[in-house]
């Protein structure tokens, strides 16, 4: 156990190594960014995909979804186990060929193969630079760190999306992604080695404040007891809040894996160039990170539910517009709305499930929550291509997304408590 006298909770006491991690998301959202517009928009010119293959196309989302999704319910146990650190730095080592791969990959099944490695990285990294915050703050700044952590994450990917069309206008496809990406990932390694702190003693001191609280100690040593399983099975068929906030966390992914897969095809069907395309979705990822800085503190204030239904269903109606107009500046304030909505989602969604989580389990809670919530990718991804590949219709996967995210919202404010626990 954790000693309270050497170490302390807060994120004004922890600033440093809360900045490093923040740094670590950052890199870690640079890292996926760069596949959200070259690939999906050179996929037919660089990589041999054949035209319209929508399916193949969003076959490279549907196995980083599924990887991810793996990865997220097995990296919390394995922190609580190995320490946040190791399971960090093991993340980014298996991510170090990607950009090898990228540079020389033959066909579309060896940037599949990159996707699964990228999936490990994302979900063994993002996972432990979250938890890695989330313990050294107090319980009541779960919020706030939530919104900096996404903030910090979806700029990064806004950012990336956009430099990489930038680099690859210059360098060309493979050797642009290349250059970034070996720069990105070496530097996220080098950094987890040299300025990252073990956090596990934090929690330890969260479990500890949380016994001091509960006079209850029956009731501790059998929420202490649960096995992983055990967790798996209450948050995914016996919580009612924690349901709606799996199912919520699943269904907003169809919005981004819409906003990766078809918004760069799209927009290039519709004449943009590259870089045209690449700014219009950048603004999605820009606004989604920095409205975070609000939404997640604000969620601390006024509580979870009603940030995220209503952003689920600005999401839903930002998507359902895009096909309905014609012009850059309207793309671009829809693209800002969707990541408005995002942003009222996407912190609060953990934070809630954080709610309903006892210190020692919080990371297993949120490992379930992250499991579904990037299983929304596969399941998103592989519905999209499919019907658009059946239909040779573009547009129906745009009608999909909004009509999912809106009933989505609903199924939020039925079965979420109004006020956090």
């Amino acid at each position: 156990m954790a000693n309270s006298n050497t170490i302390s909770l807060g994120i004004k006491t922890n600033i440093s190594q809360i900045s490093m991690q923040l740094v670590q998301i950052f890199l870690v959202g640079l890292t996926i960014g760069m596949t959200r517009i070259v690939i999906p928009g050179l996929a037919e010119s660089e990589f041999g995909l054949a035209n319209q293959s929508f399916f193949l196309l969003a076959s490279f989302v549907v196995v980083f979804g599924f990887i991810k999704a793996i990865m997220n319910l097995l990296a919390g146990k394995f922190s609580e186990t190995y320490g946040r650190k190791n399971v960090l730095i093991l993340g980014w080592i298996i991510a170090l060929p990607i950009p090898f791969i990228l540079l020389y990959a033959p066909n579309w099944n060896w940037i599949i193969g990159a996707t699964v490695l990228l999936g490990f990285n994302q979900g063994l990294c993002w996972s432990m630079a979250l938890n890695s915050k989330l313990d050294l703050a107090k319980t009541n700044q779960k919020g706030l760190i939530n919104g900096l952590n996404e903030f910090s994450g979806y700029a990064a990917v806004g950012i990336a999306g956009l430099a990489t069309a930038y680099v690859v206008s210059l360098f060309g496809a493979r050797e642009g992604l290349f250059y970034f990406s070996l720069i990105v990932i070496s530097s996220g390694l080098i950094l987890a080695l040299f300025t990252i702190k073990e956090t596990l003693p934090w929690a330890q001191l969260h479990q500890l404040e949380s016994h001091q609280e509960n006079q209850d100690s029956n009731k501790i040593v059998k929420e202490e007891n649960k096995s992983f399983a055990q967790l798996f099975k209450y948050s995914t068929l016996q919580s009612k809040p924690l349901i709606a906030l799996n199912q919520a966390g699943l269904v907003e992914k169809f919005t981004d894996a819409i906003v990766w897969i078809f918004f760069p095809i799209y927009f290039i069907a519709q004449g943009l160039e590259l870089i045209e395309a690449g700014a219009i979705i950048a603004i999605y990822g820009i606004v989604w990170g920095a409205c975070q800085l609000v939404t997640g503190p604000l969620s601390d204030k006024i509580g979870r539910r009603g940030l995220i239904v209503w952003g689920m269903w600005f999401c839903g109606i930002g998507v359902m517009l895009v096909p309905l107009t014609t012009t850059v500046i309207y793309w671009s304030l829809e693209s800002a709305l969707i990541g408005v909505g995002m942003a009222m989602v996407y912190p609060n969604l953990g934070a809630a499930v954080g709610d309903y989580a006892q210190p020692k389990e919080r990371a297993s809670l949120i490992g379930v929550y992250r499991f579904w919530r990037d299983m929304g990718y596969a399941i998103g991804a592989l519905a999209m291509g499919l019907m658009a590949q059946m239909t040779a219709d573009l547009l129906l996967p745009f009608w999909f997304v909004g009509v999912a995210m809106l009933l989505s919202g609903v199924w939020v404010q039925l079965w979420l408590p109004n006020k956090n626990n």
